[in-house]
Parts: structure tokens; sequence; C-alpha cells
């Protein structure tokens, strides 16, 4: 049986958590120079505050703005502010407190199971690396904040882990937990189906990967249906909440306006960096296809990376977004690990640092939406 015990996981947990902390390292070392306080921009800004005011009085807060669209925390997805209630009511800290020891903890468990899929696939060494490379990327920052990345990444990840090991009802229960954390659990749920379906095919069938098949959806379906139930919108009632925000799904139209607005503005080099990180994307998303990633992993990324480059709203969210599509990494992860040792922690360690650097800019800046 593989050991997935806390040693064999040990050394990827240290290099996680050593490139968190040099981000944070790095973004307090910019605060004491700029006067900001990484607490406050950790736990106490943008979507943070509407999940720690969920977390404090339930759901039903909204904010009209002058054009007349509607900010409603129904479009926030409750499992991040009822774990950030589970850890404030016994130890008296703060929602937002509570949310940054959600996502830290969400934040190994995450690195986890990224390494255990990776050991799993390629072995131990791809395994750290992957795990490495997910932590060091250039929003990386993001899973040390009270947001839901780090925890959706998590549950996502154990249950890509427990549909390539066949455990389909803990597949099942994760990815009910992945659909109550972000709408893009829907790419857990349909991961889990695939990879089921495929099982069928090859006859085998059982009553545990039917009740998994069976329970993926459910978390998400329960808050859909809640949500369209509350505001009377039905079925499409949550699509009504998030086109308040100015959210949709148009296949990308939107985004590619807005990049060749910049091409065709004083902006031009931040179009050409966007179009750059589209190809990059889709490039890696082309390298995870040549090396055969399992048909879970490949449908999970490929649903993640469609969702956020082709949803029609906050485009700066797009590199956050895409911070739980760890299979991307996996082609990188494999070429670190066929290198020599010393050039591989080079590499990862001149990432990092550029990535705790550009986390601290970023946040002392615009920030993610």
């Amino acid at each position: 049986m593989e050991d997935l015990g806390f040693r064999r996981a040990a050394p990827a947990l240290a290099v996680f958590a050593t490139v968190r902390l040099l981000g944070l390292t790095v973004l307090a070392a910019w605060g004491a120079v700029v006067g900001s306080s990484p607490h406050t921009l950790l736990s106490a800004r943008w979507d943070s505050l509407w999940y720690a005011r969920i977390a404090a009085e339930g759901y039903g807060y909204e904010v009209a703005l002058p054009n007349g669209d509607v900010h409603s925390n129904l479009a926030f997805f409750p499992l991040l502010p009822w774990l950030e209630r589970l850890v404030a009511a016994p130890t008296g800290l703060s929602y937002g407190s509570a949310g940054l020891v959600v996502s830290a903890v969400a934040g190994l468990a995450a690195a986890w199971g990224i390494f255990a899929i990776g050991d799993h696939l390629y072995g131990r060494r791809a395994g750290v690396f992957a795990v490495g490379v997910w932590a060091a990327l250039p929003v990386g920052i993001v899973q040390s904040m009270a947001y839901s990345e780090s925890l959706f990444t998590a549950l996502a990840a154990w249950a890509l882990y427990a549909t390539l090991r066949g455990r389909w009802l803990t597949a099942g229960l994760l990815a009910a937990g992945a659909g109550l954390t972000r709408p893009v659990g829907a790419a857990v749920v349909a991961a889990v189906w695939v990879a089921a379906a495929l099982a069928g095919r090859r006859g085998e069938r059982s009553w545990r990967m039917a009740a998994g098949a069976a329970l993926a959806p459910m978390g998400a379906a329960a808050y859909v249906l809640w949500v369209g139930a509350r505001t009377g919108g039905g079925l499409l009632g949550y699509l009504d909440v998030q086109g308040g925000w100015g959210n949709g799904f148009d296949g990308g139209w939107a985004f590619a306006r807005f990049v060749g607005a910049k091409l065709a503005s004083s902006a031009v080099l931040a179009g050409v960096g966007l179009v750059a990180g589209v190809v990059l994307v889709l490039w890696l998303y082309w390298l995870c296809l040549r090396q055969r990633q399992p048909a879970a992993l490949l449908v999970y990324c490929g649903i993640v990376v469609a969702l956020a480059l082709c949803a029609s709203g906050y485009f700066g969210s797009k590199p956050r977004l895409l911070l739980p599509a760890f299979p991307l990494l996996l082609p990188a992860a494999v070429a670190l690990a066929r290198s020599r040792t010393g050039r591989a922690v080079v590499v990862l360690g001149a990432v990092a640092l550029a990535s705790a650097t550009y986390g601290a800019f970023w946040l002392n800046g615009s920030g993610p939406p």
C-alpha cells in the first residue's frame, strides 16, 4: 500500500512552509518600509472581508452600486466562513484571523495532496518539486490569505488523489466539500464522474463508485438550490447573484476585448504580458496532455483553466483563479526532479524569492480583487 505518512511527505511540507514563510517575511519587511499592516492585507481586505462578514452575520448583506449592480454576499460559498466561525468560537480570534488559521492548515493539506498526486504518478522527488513550484507561483501569497483558494485546492487535490486510488466514497465526499467552497467545485465533480465512467468501462463497478459519484455534486447543488430558493430565482438564482457582480461565462470574449484594448493603448506592454500569460497557460496544458496525465486531472485542470480564462468579469483575478490548477505544474516538477539537485534548488529558490517580492508589491498595490 502506498505510504502517505508524514515522514514521506515531510520534505514537501517543509518546502511549502519555507516558501510561504519567505513570502510572509518579505511582506512584513515591505510593510515596515511603507507603513502597511501585513495582517490587514492578509485578513481584512477584498474578499476576506466578505467571508468574515458571512461568518459574523450570515447571509443577506449586499451593496448597491451607483450603476445599478448589486454585490450580494450570496456569491460566496459557505465552507470557509463556516470554518472561520468554528475556529473563532473556542479561540476568541477575529473571523479574519480565524480565516488565516484555516488557510494555513488548508495550505499544508493542499501541499500534502499535491505531493501525494506527484508522488503517486512520477515519484517522491517530483512530488516535492510540484509542491515547491505551486507555493512559489507569482500569486502564491494568496495561499496565506483569508481566502478560499487553499481550502479549495486541498479538497480538490485529495479528491483527485482518491479517484486515482479508486477510493470512491472519499472522492465523492471531498468533491462535495469542494462544491461548498467555490463555484469551480464543478471541476472536481466532473473529474470524479469521468474517472468513475472510465473505471466502469473497465468493468470496475461497485456500490461505492455509484455512491461517490452521487455524493460528488451534493455540496454545490445544495448551496445553489438554497440560493435560488432564497432569492426566488430558482435554478438560475445563483447566476443572477453572480451577474450582479458582473461575473458570467462568455467564452472569453470580454477578456479578449480587454486585452485588445490594452494592446491598442499606451499600456501595450501590459497587453503583451496578458497574451504571453494566456499562451503560457495553454502551453502548460498541452504539456499535461503530452505527459499523458490521468483523465481526472486533465478534466479538472481543463475546466479550472476554462472557467478562469473565459469568465467575463474581474480580469485582475484570473491569476488567482488559476491557483488551483496545480496539474499544470507537474511537467515542470518532473523536469526539476530530473535535474541536478543543486541546480533545481537554485532555480526554485530564485523563483520563490521573485514570487515573495511580487506578492508584497501586489498586496501593497492593486491586490487580488
